[in-house]
């Protein structure tokens, strides 16, 4: 593939208004100016954001003018895409702080030095300057039926959850990111989709033209569920790497496909020989080593990489995990077999049920270096056997 068709297919999902009319755009020449929002909820960018930064990055070395835009006015509002409940308000004090160091991340994949570097921005040069009859205006493009519809909004009516008008209030603000910069491309995750084409219409409305937007996936595994994350935790890019490569080694085997796709630029027929020889068989730590390898050494060096790889093999697989190892007695525990579920509850390294199952279920859990991620698995503790729950919390059963 060339490089205008691995932009337009590796690592998209859906192209509005069609991928036709952009890749016409592209081979005619013209250059785009186009940007992904981040919203300053924590501090950290993790592998999750690395994918659209990826697609940024590509949009770069093609000539295009790219923006990494920090939303330090809307992260206050905080987005509710896909939230349970309302978000918690942050200052700008917060936000700040939070964005602090999203350019020493971000430059593990974006150049913001040289030739056509990506320019920073932040929403509140435009947000803070709006007065109220504005904001009227811009909220006139859109009703309270289209937001009501959105799923989350659905099922906090259904649970009798508040629903704030300040959230109502978010995607019309970062709709009006797009107006303020006059871009004509926005990149995001598919949980933005709403944002992104709200995005869309009010461009149309305020500047009479066409805003593309372009969709990555999530990075999930085969069951869709988010990876990347253990309890209070994210495998961020400029993680040590050594934690960094371990934490790539505690996913589950369902994120090799989906990681060596969407992180990494192995050839796409070398992907697919991955996954069938795991079907034939073929132990996946094999390729998932070779997955922590590559990213370890994309975001740090080569020779990272191969230290990283041997502190694993030394760390891990050879049993020499910790001198200073809490030991627990079998005999401590009321029944064997005994539930993983209850074992990490037990073990305090669940505070409840609903924990131990998102920590399952994100592959953070190990039993003798071999994830554990089905929730109702069964174990049989022998003297010597290890536990090791996210990054650095291990227990060895006498």
């Amino acid at each position: 593939m060339d490089a205008i068709e691995t932009l337009l297919t590796r690592g998209v999902d859906k192209i509005y208004p069609s991928r036709d009319e952009l890749e016409k755009m592209l081979r005619s020449g013209k250059k785009l100016k186009l940007y992904q929002g981040f919203d300053p909820s924590g501090a950290n960018l993790h592998i999750g954001h690395a994918v659209g930064l990826r697609k940024l990055r590509q949009f770069q070395d093609l000539g295009h003018k790219v923006i990494f835009l920090i939303g330090d006015f809307t992260g206050m509002i905080g987005d509710p895409s896909g939230k349970k409940d309302a978000r918690k308000p942050l200052t700008q004090e917060q936000v700040l702080a939070n964005a602090k160091d999203y350019k020493l991340q971000a430059q593990k994949i974006l150049r913001f030095e040289g030739p056509n570097a990506v320019e920073i921005k932040f929403n509140s040069e435009w947000n803070k300057k709006l007065n109220f009859e504005e904001v009227l205006r811009l909220a006139s493009q859109f009703s309270a039926q289209q937001m009501l519809e959105r799923d989350m909004f659905q099922n906090r009516l259904k649970e009798g959850k508040e629903i704030s008008l300040v959230e109502f209030l978010y995607p019309i603000m970062v709709a009006y990111d797009a107006v303020a910069m006059d871009v004509d491309l926005e990149v995001g995750g598919t949980d933005q989709t709403f944002n992104m084409l709200a995005g869309r219409k009010l461009h149309r409305h305020r500047l009479n033209k066409e805003k593309f937007v372009m969709t990555v996936p999530l990075l999930t595994d085969s069951s869709g569920k988010k990876i990347g994350k253990t309890e209070g935790n994210v495998i961020g890019i400029t993680d040590d790497p050594n934690d960094f490569y371990g934490k790539i080694m505690s996913l589950g085997d369902d994120a090799i496909i989906p990681c060596f796709t969407l992180l990494t630029d192995l050839p796409l027929v070398e992907i697919e020989h991955v996954n069938q020889a795991m079907k034939s068989g073929e132990n996946p730590m094999t390729f998932k080593s070779k997955l922590a390898w590559e990213l370890t050494k994309q975001f740090n060096s080569e020779t990272a990489a191969h230290q990283a790889q041997a502190h694993f093999v030394t760390t891990f697989q050879k049993g020499k995990i910790s001198e200073t190892l809490d030991e627990l007695a079998i005999s401590q525990l009321p029944s064997q077999p005994i539930s993983i579920t209850d074992l990490l509850l037990l073990t305090k390294f669940a505070s409840s049920k609903s924990v131990a199952r998102r920590l399952i279920e994100q592959g953070a859990v190990e039993i003798d270096q071999t994830v554990v991620d089905i929730v109702n698995t069964n174990v049989t503790l022998k003297p010597g056997m290890t536990m090791r729950v996210g990054k650095k919390r291990f227990l060895r059963f006498t």
